[in-house]
């Protein structure tokens, strides 16, 4: 994929009624210029698929999306065998995940991939009348990013500072615990969150929601393992609209720790 490729791209984001913008892409490929792939059949465009690396340890498979005039003829099939093979044989990564939805799970468990833990995402309409700022440089401390390494199991540095970039809010906290959100095409997108303890998770979660404005819909994606942050989005009165599974492939050698995930940062990234 180049980006010449991303308005097809995103046109295959909008039919599928996804959350990511036209810089989400422009992430995707700017992290991992290699690693973003296109398919073709009989020389017209038909899906894609992206990777992202963190270290040599773990990657990540993101935005598989096939074309209507073009499901169930085994594209979305090739486009994952491609992107193993890439992250597994050519970039040597020893573990590689995805966030699988109900109806792409069989898919992943023939090729290999094992259920490791579930998630939601919660979703709710904002009603506080909050304000959000203008998109700015937002920086994450370093030791911020030492604790997503210890909750996350791997240096994703580059990807939050990058979000960090363009994201509209980031809240941090003395003890490393940080979140942010940004803007979506149908909502804006709270997280990453990670939290040393839940008193700080339930601060900045809140904290994050509450700047929402008024009647713009707000996306949140939680383990089903942090029952504190499921606690509080059925306070706030969100209500779950999908569930997934994190999946992994390979070596499971980097240990993630869901209970004080408090918003991931994207089903194609982790």
């Amino acid at each position: 994929m180049e980006g010449r490729d991303l308005g097809f791209a995103d046109e295959l984001r909008e039919i599928a009624g996804w959350n990511q913008l036209r810089p989400d892409w422009e992430r995707y490929l700017g992290l991992e210029p290699e690693g973003c792939f296109l398919a073709e059949v009989d020389g017209k465009l038909a899906g894609t698929a992206t990777t992202t690396c963190y270290g040599t340890d773990l990657a990540w498979i993101g935005m598989v999306l096939v074309h209507p005039d073009f499901r169930r003829q085994g594209v979305g099939t090739a486009l994952l065998t491609h992107a193993i093979h890439h992250l597994r044989v050519e970039r040597g990564i020893r573990c590689v995940k995805l966030d699988a939805t109900t109806e792409g799970r069989p898919l992943y468990e023939k090729l290999g991939f094992q259920a490791e833990w579930g998630l939601r995402r919660w979703w709710r309409v904002a009603g506080n009348g909050g304000v959000l700022g203008e998109k700015r440089d937002l920086e994450i401390s370093e030791g911020s990013l030492d604790l997503d390494r210890q909750v996350f199991g791997a240096d994703r540095s580059l990807l939050l500072q990058s979000l960090g970039r363009s994201g509209l809010a980031v809240s941090e906290r003395n003890d490393g615990s940080f979140g942010m959100s940004r803007d979506g095409a149908r909502a804006v997108y709270v997280g990453p969150i990670t939290a040393a303890t839940d008193s700080s998770g339930n601060s900045i979660a809140s904290e994050l929601i509450s700047q929402v404005p008024e009647g713009r819909w707000v996306f949140w994606d939680l383990p089903e393992a942090n029952a504190a942050a499921v606690a509080l989005a059925e306070s706030l009165r969100f209500e779950p609209v999908r569930e997934l599974t994190r999946m992994w492939l390979g070596e499971q050698t980097m240990a993630s720790d869901p209970k004080r995930m408090w918003g991931i940062s994207d089903f194609g990234l982790g």
